[in-house]
């Protein structure tokens, strides 16, 4: 009977240090963790909810939603016919372009022909209104050597003569395309070096902040301040660029920047006759506030 109370008194302590599915889930550093996993494939802002109800692909150096796990085909065509669907198109990637007006389209109607139709100086597209498309081709070559399609759009006037263009184009794309800009607009020497923050962990700080996994056991840091470590931060890039690389380049002739915004300018796309109703309801004016 003794044996028997001891045993009972040991099965009530191991069902004590038991914890609920999402107690022993949850990270001590949910921060690090997921810095941890973006090492690799680099997550969208919408990732997370992606994650929940999508098959997952690894491509292009990004983690995206490639299928969802529910049959909800209905449901989103139902959105795109009558109401709204939101696309992430954050991985595509943006390249900014900045300088004289008459400069970046002297050079970039090297890249283009006015006989495919759209070209950078298309009017509508030209004043700031409209986004474009069009599909760029290596400089004076057209129509051969084609690189790619691209969609871009022009921020407005301001009344200076300098204009910004941003070049949103597919990360399979980019490395081509930012190689035939800089190359004709003669953007050779670095403007700016990526320089992550301070505090911004390397690969051998996380390293260190990687918990210890172990059957039946808490996870712990290997951190002696414990609760106390402070979170490591986001380090700065995306799945086609590398952190400690340049990131902006300028020509020393024309003055042009071309800077890569890459994970900076976020894309979405909105379809469907409401979206313009959930712009309106969701964005609102800022009041103009003169200095």
């Amino acid at each position: 009977s003794f044996k028997q109370a001891e045993k009972a008194v040991h099965q009530k302590k191991e069902q004590s240090k038991t914890k609920c599915r999402k107690a022993r889930r949850r990270h001590i550093n949910s921060v690090a963790e997921f810095n941890r996993r973006q090492r690799k494939n680099i997550w969208l802002e919408t990732h997370i909810w992606h994650a929940k109800r999508f098959h997952m692909v690894k491509k292009w150096g990004y983690c995206l939603g490639n299928s969802p796990t529910e049959k909800c085909y209905r449901a989103c065509y139902r959105a795109m016919t009558k109401h709204c669907l939101l696309q992430d198109l954050s991985y595509y990637c943006c390249l900014e372009l900045t300088g004289k007006e008459n400069e970046l389209l002297k050079q970039l109607a090297r890249l283009c022909s006015i006989d495919t139709g759209l070209t950078f100086e298309e009017a509508c597209c030209l004043s700031g209104r409209f986004e474009g498309s069009l599909n760029l081709y290596r400089a004076d070559r057209y129509p051969e050597d084609t690189l790619g399609p691209v969609t871009f759009i022009w921020k407005p006037r301001d009344g200076s003569e300098n204009r910004q263009l941003w070049i949103w184009v597919h990360p399979a794309l980019k490395q081509d395309i930012l190689r035939e800009l800089k190359a004709i607009f003669q953007c050779s020497e670095a403007e700016d070096v990526c320089i992550p923050e301070p505090g911004t962990a390397s690969v051998q700080e996380e390293k260190q902040m990687d918990v210890v996994l172990s059957l039946g056991k808490k996870r712990k840091k290997e951190d002696k301040e414990g609760e106390k470590a402070v979170p490591v931060k986001k380090i700065i890039g995306d799945g086609t660029r590398d952190p400690l690389q340049p990131y902006s380049w300028i020509s020393q002739t024309t003055g042009i920047v071309i800077s890569d915004r890459t994970m900076e300018i976020l894309k979405y796309r909105l379809i469907g006759p409401l979206s313009h109703s959930v712009l309106t309801e969701t964005l609102k004016a800022a009041s103009l506030q003169t200095v």
